[in-house]
Order: C-alpha cells, then structure tokens, then sequence
C-alpha cells in the first residue's frame, strides 16, 4: 500500500473542497448572511489541513487498483466529513449525525434529507446543499484527475473506482482528456438547463440551484414541496435534463464527433429509453383519474418516472397516494436505475441487461450443452470477468440490503418504510414511501440508522467495492 500518493490525493481533495465552498462563501455576502462564517471556517480547516500534505510531494507517485479504491473511499469520507462542519458550526443542523447524513445525500446524490424546513436555512447552505449534488455527480476525483499528474496507469485506477457502472473505457487514449470531455459535457448541459429555466421565469438562485441538482441527479429542492409549486414548462425542463443526465455521457461525446447511428444503437441507452416509456404510459393509464386531465396525468407521471429511475428524486406530487400498481412500477424502477457512465445511480440498465442475457444463455445452454454462446452488448462480445463482477455485485448487493434492513428495523417502523429506506438510500434516490415519502424524510430515525444510511449512500455511490475493501485487513499491507 502506497500511503504517501493516499494522503496526497487526500490533501488534494481537501483543498478542492475549500474552492468548491467558495461560491457559497460569495453567495453568503450578496445575501449579506452571518452564517456564511461557518463556510469560511471549513475553508480555513481544508486549506490548514490539505497544503500540509500537498506541499510535500510523494517520491512513489505509482498506485494499483487497490489503492485506487481505498483512496476512493477514503477521500470520500474526508469529503463528507468536512462538508458537513457548516451545517453544525452555522447551527441549523446542530447535530453532528444528522449533518452528516445530509451531506453525505448531498454528495452521493441521494436526496434523502433528515430537514422538516429547508426552507428555513440561509442562501448560502442551500446553495452547498445543491452544489453538493453538482460536485458528487460527476465525481470529485474525475474533476481532480485533470489536475494532478499521476504515472502509469493510475489515472485509470482511480476512474474505474469512482466511476458508475460496470465496466469504464476511455472516450480517448489519455484518461486526463476523457476526465476533461466529461466535465465539459456536464458544465455546458449544466448551463444550458439554467438558461432554459431562466427563459421559463423561474429566479435565477432557484435555477441554478436546481440545475445543479439536476445534472447530479441528486433532488435537493430549495423548497418545501420540492417542484411543484413551478410552472409547468420548468417541471418539462427539468424532466427532460433528469432523463439527459441519466445517458450514459459517451453516448454525448460519439454525438460530438457525429457518429450519431453509434450513439443510438446503444443498447443499454435504448432500453433506458424504452423503459421509461413503458412505465410512463402503465402508470399514467392507471393514475388518470387522480389528474383533471390525461395530459396532466403524463406530464406529473413521466416526471416522477425520470425522477425515480434517474435516482434524482424530485417531486410534483405525493406519488404514495397513487395505486398500489404504481407505487410498484416506481418502487422496481428504483432498483433498475439509470445508465453505467451516467451520473445516476441504481443497479444501472447495463447491469440488468447482462443478467437478462446470462439467463438466457443459460437456459439455451441447458436445451443445448454442447454449444458455445458468449454474452454480447452492442455487438460485442462482454468478458467473462464482466459478468462475474456482475454477478459477484448483484450478491453483495442482496446482503448489504437484507443486513440494513435488519439494523434499521430495530427502530420498529413498519415494513414499507424499511424497505425504501434502504432502497431510496443503497440506490441513492431519496424519497422512499410511507414515513420517506415525498410528503416526509429520515429525521425520525435514530442516529444508529442513520449511521447505517449514510454507510448504504457512500456504498451505492461507489458501487460497494470500495467501501467495503477498508474493512479488509489485507487491503492496509505493505507489499
């Protein structure tokens, strides 16, 4: 184990976390807010933290896969843990658990949030609160790989840690400029959601707030009925940057070097789409008499449907209240997600396709033994290493979610809230039902499960790997 790179990129991170709070910090002073000296304290204990280990570079700067996840995981924390000292220091999430669950939401895009009124908090932690989400989409370590030079493969180490999904290529042969493409993918549908809103008379600190949300795929609202007290054209946008921010972002760059028929011809990107449609038009049938109209009906349903699947988490309206077969179809998209490279979270449409495809192989194996079939996505044949991590994350997957639904039914809630709890947070949405619905949140938890929360978000977010490699002992060896 390389510990020196570990703190370094540590350091590193913690240095760009006191950047990322200074837009807070400056929308403290246009609102002329006190509470905008907690941001400035946490900038002042990242920087009094982070130069120190910046400052004196590794001799080794070399680190494998393992490296890759633990520093992955570590700096995930550290992240969490600083960003969450405004939040206490300010006073408006004076407990220390409570405001590291609201981070940690904030960061994994998540959503889920323990506040009874967010509105009561001042522009500035609202404005973290979003930027969070914006910062975590994406990934602050693929933001950092533009940065830093790192040798041989470590770049890839890293993104392959961070990165959602299966399996990560690289969009060209150097992974700094695929770090770099992403970004810049993300920053210009990110501004080009804000003008849109702007354009739709929704006030500037809402559409940006919103737009960060949104291209993390997070769901923070700066209000108390998250969406819907916004017209109807700023629910279209921001359903229709919900579902662009669910693609996978190569599908963007083949469209920027105009290879168009690749782009669609994306099977995973397809069946997205298909799946959406689907769930929109089941759901909307079954809903069209809670609406005054089948149009009203489909704009609230595919809303929800993007916000569910995509793991946003935005609401218009209390889908708890809907049927039982809709709560169904919305509680099964939370688990399907969106697509691996995008900044959604769930189990990812890639993942559900190869298990699709392994079972029918499986089944044709059976009626035919002697043949030799390999599994393919986009006409290409998927490595048998990729479907046993598959398969491998699909059962690691189970149990950690049979295990936090254990924990956390020591609170003695009813079955329905345990249940999305888990999911709303291991699948990194939000909103679950019943007690987590739209209409409510996780403060009535105990700390303990919030505990336990916070560890299904980190998990969910970094595909489980990462975080569970720190309790292995070998993973600390030197070699």
């Amino acid at each position: 184990m390389n510990y020196s790179i570990i703190f370094y990129i540590i350091g590193w991170i913690l240095n760009l976390e006191a950047a990322f709070m200074l837009p807070s910090c400056l929308v403290a002073l246009i609102y002329q807010e006190s509470s905008g000296w907690s941001l400035v304290a946490a900038v002042l204990l990242c920087l009094l933290i982070g130069l120190p280990l910046v400052i004196r570079k590794p001799k080794n700067r070399v680190f494998y896969l393992r490296e890759g996840f633990a520093t992955t995981a570590l700096c995930w924390i550290v992240l969490s843990c600083v960003g969450a000292l405004p939040f206490v220091l300010s006073g408006y999430i004076p407990n220390p658990v409570d405001a590291l669950f609201e981070t940690v939401s904030g960061f994994t895009t998540t959503g889920a949030s323990i506040l009874t009124d967010v509105e009561a908090l001042p522009h500035c932690l609202l404005f973290w609160r979003s930027f969070t989400h914006w910062i975590g989409g994406m990934g602050v370590l693929v933001f950092l790989l533009t940065l830093i030079p790192l040798a041989g493969g470590s770049h890839m180490n890293l993104m392959k840690a961070e990165s959602p999904g299966p399996s990560v290529t690289r969009l060209v042969p150097k992974v700094k400029s695929t770090a770099k493409i992403l970004y810049m993918i993300y920053m210009v549908l990110t501004i080009i959601e804000i003008f849109l809103l702007l354009f739709g008379g929704m006030p500037l600190f809402d559409s940006i707030t919103l737009s960060l949300g949104t291209a993390g795929t997070g769901g923070f609202g700066i209000k108390n009925d998250s969406i819907a007290s916004y017209s109807t054209y700023c629910q279209v946008i921001i359903t229709i940057f919900m579902i662009l921010f669910g693609i996978n972002f190569n599908a963007y760059f083949l469209i920027l070097i105009r290879k168009f028929r690749q782009a669609w011809e994306s099977e995973e990107v397809r069946a997205y789409l298909l799946i959406i449609a689907a769930a929109t038009l089941a759901i909307t049938f079954n809903v069209r008499g809670y609406f005054s109209s089948f149009a009203q009906a489909f704009q609230q349903t595919i809303f929800q449907v993007a916000s569910i699947i995509t793991t946003t988490g935005y609401a218009t309206t209390n889908f708890d209240l809907w049927p039982e077969f809709s709560r169904t179809i919305l509680v099964l998209l939370m688990f399907v997600g969106a697509c691996a490279g995008s900044t959604g979270g769930g189990i990812k449409v890639s993942r559900i396709l190869i298990m699709l495809k392994t079972v029918k192989k499986e089944l044709i194996q059976l009626l035919h033994p002697r043949s030799v079939r390999r599994i393919q996505i986009d006409g290409k044949a998927i490595e048998h290493e990729v479907v046993r991590s598959t398969n491998v994350y699909m059962a690691v997957y189970i149990f950690i979610f049979a295990f936090s639904m254990l924990l956390i039914a020591l609170n003695n809630f009813d079955l329905i809230t345990n249940f999305s709890a888990v999911a709303a947070t291991l699948n990194n949405i939000g909103p679950g039902l019943s007690l987590v619905g739209p209409s409510g949140n996780f403060s009535m938890f105990s700390d303990f499960s919030k505990l336990v929360l916070i560890f299904d978000m980190l998990a969910g977010r970094l595909e489980l790997f990462p975080l569970l490699l720190l309790f292995v002992p070998n993973t600390w060896k030197r070699f």
